[in-house]
């Protein structure tokens, strides 16, 4: 496989509506976990609860996945590596899925229907691509 065709995108207008609001789902998510919400969130605080959940190599654990929330989530807006950057925001809501938030239910506090619903968005730009209006595209052409 080559770079061209990893970047191969669809035409569709509504791959850029998904990809600016699910960017800027993973945006806001993720900003917490780097302590850019004016509240008690960290990576030290991150780790904590990773640590706690047997996930190994906490502290960095948190970095991979406040980075691939922010900044693949500015990525994924500009539609830059968009299958690269989704297949790991989905690998890290199945996990979040799986780890934190299936004993709560799909639809109570602290249930999964979020990270799921961000996992299947995040999966469909993966398959499909950034769309026409992406750096993807633009690259590729």
């Amino acid at each position: 496989m080559n770079i061209k065709s990893l970047m191969e995108t669809r035409d569709s207008f509504g791959l850029l509506v998904l990809r600016v609001v699910t960017g800027t789902i993973f945006i806001a998510h993720g900003l917490p976990k780097f302590g850019w919400d004016g509240g008690e969130g960290s990576l030290a605080g991150m780790a904590a609860n990773l640590e706690q959940m047997g996930v190994p190599l906490p502290y960095f654990s948190a970095i991979l996945v406040g980075s691939t929330e922010v900044f693949g989530g500015a990525l994924l807006i500009a539609g830059f590596m968009t299958r690269v950057v989704t297949a790991a925001q989905t690998f890290a809501m199945l996990v979040a899925v799986l780890m934190v938030h299936l004993p709560n239910g799909l639809t109570g506090r602290g249930g999964y229907q979020w990270a799921l619903l961000l996992a299947a968005a995040a999966f469909c730009l993966m398959i499909e691509g950034g769309g026409k209006y992406s750096l993807d595209r633009k690259l590729s052409s």
